[in-house]
C-alpha cells in the first residue's frame, strides 16, 4: 500500500510541473470522455492528441494518427487514468492519438469488472476513435502492471473464441489490435504460492502484496482452478492455448531485471513464440517494477526509445519494409 500511495503523490507533484504540461509538448487534452453512457466516474477516458506536424516527417500529411489504448496499472485496485497522465503524454508527444482509460477498481468491483471496462473502452475505440483523428486500423494496446494484463486480456479475447459473455463481444467485433505492449506485467493473479518457491524466492514483504492483491481483485475465497477466473491469467490461457482463430498481434514487454514479477514476462515470451508470435522482452539490468514512468531515469529513456522503435516496425505499412532497391 505504501508504494501504491508514493505512485499517487509522485504523480500529483509531477502535474505541477512545467515540463507536464501537455501544450508544452504539442498536445492538447480532451477530458472525461464517457466509454459507458451511464454517467460512472470510472467510465471515463481522456483522449491526447498531438497537435498538426506531430511525429509527421518532412513534407508528410499529418494524421490519421495510430492509436493507443492506454489502461493503468495498480493492482486492480488503485490509480486511474489521471495518475498515469505522463504514460499517455509519453506516447501522444511521439505521435499516437492515446485514449486513456479509468475502469472500476477492487474490491468493490472485482474481476471481471475492470476487464469488461477495458473491452467497453476498446468497442468505443473502434467505433468513435476516427471522430478525433485517430486511425482506427493501427490500434495498440497498452499498459503496466495491472494494464499489461488487462491489455493481454483483450488481445486473447480477440483472437480466441471464450466462454465468456464479454469475450464473446470482443471476439464478435472482427478486429484485432495492430499490437500490444505490456510492460512489467503482472500476468497471472492466481498461484501466488509460485514467487515464493525457486532458487530466489520473492522476498515475503512484497509476496504479502501480490497476495493482497489476488484477495482484492479475486476474493479471498477465489480458487485457482475455478474456470470464471480464467481470463484474470491470461499467461496461463496463452501457455495452454492451441492455435488462435485470428493471428495474435506482436507484443513488446519490456521489464527491470529487479521486479518481483519479472518472470510473468518471461513465461509471456516463452509462450507467444510458441504460438509463433513476435514478442519483444527486453529486460533492464537493475531496475524494478514500472521503472519506466520514472522519465528521468537512463533505462527508462531506453525503454521507452526501444517501445516507439518496436512500434514504428510494427505499424508500418508493408510497403514500407520493402528494400527501395528491389
Amino acid at each position: 500500500m505504501l508504494v501504491d500511495h508514493i505512485w499517487i503523490g509522485l504523480a500529483a507533484a509531477g502535474r505541477l510541473l512545467p515540463a507536464s504540461r501537455p501544450a508544452r509538448h504539442n498536445v492538447e487534452v480532451i477530458r472525461d470522455i464517457p466509454y459507458v453512457a451511464n454517467g460512472a466516474r470510472e467510465h471515463v477516458l481522456d483522449v491526447y492528441r498531438p497537435m498538426a506536424g506531430v511525429g509527421a516527417s518532412a513534407g508528410e500529411k499529418a494524421g490519421p494518427w495510430p492509436v493507443v489504448l492506454y489502461i493503468h496499472g495498480g493492482g486492480f485496485r488503485l490509480l486511474s487514468k489521471d495518475t498515469h497522465y505522463v504514460m499517455a503524454l509519453a506516447f501522444a508527444r511521439r505521435g499516437y492519438l492515446v485514449c486513456n482509460i479509468s475502469y472500476r477498481l477492487a474490491p468493490r468491483h472485482r474481476f471481471p469488472a475492470g476487464a469488461m471496462d477495458a473491452a467497453a473502452a476498446y468497442r468505443w475505440v473502434l467505433e468513435h476513435v476516427h471522430e478525433f483523428g485517430g486511425d482506427p486500423s493501427r490500434i495498440v494496446l497498452a499498459g503496466e502492471s495491472a494494464g499489461a494484463n488487462l491489455a493481454t486480456v483483450l488481445a486473447v479475447a480477440s483472437c480466441w473464441r471464450r466462454p465468456e459473455p464479454w469475450a464473446q463481444e470482443i471476439y464478435d467485433l472482427g478486429r484485432v489490435p495492430a499490437a500490444v505492449v505490456a510492460a512489467c506485467g503482472l500476468l497471472q493473479v492466481r498461484g501466488t504460492e509460485r514467487f515464493r518457491q525457486g532458487p530466489r524466492p520473492m522476498p515475503l514483504f512484497f509476496h504479502d502484496h501480490i497476495v493482497h492483491i489476488a484477495h482484492n481483485y479475486l476474493g479471498i475465497d477465489a480458487k485457482d482452478d475455478d474456470p470464471e477466473h480464467a481470463l484474470a491469467d491470461p499467461l496461463v490461457v496463452l501457455e495452454g492455448a492451441g492455435p488462435p482463430d485470428r493471428p495474435l498481434p506482436p507484443f513488446f514487454a519490456p521489464v527491470g531485471t529487479r521486479d518481483p514479477v519479472a518472470d510473468d514476462t518471461r513465461r509471456l515470451a516463452t509462450a507467444l513464440q510458441r504460438l509463433g508470435v513476435r514478442c519483444d522482452a527486453p529486460e533492464y539490468e537493475g531496475e524494478t517494477h514500472a521503472f519506466h514512468a520514472i522519465m528521468f531515469l537512463r533505462n527508462a529513456r531506453r525503454c521507452w526509445s526501444h517501445t516507439y522503435r518496436f512500434l514504428d516496425a510494427v505499424l508500418r505499412p508493408a510497403e514500407a519494409h520493402a528494400d527501395p532497391a528491389s
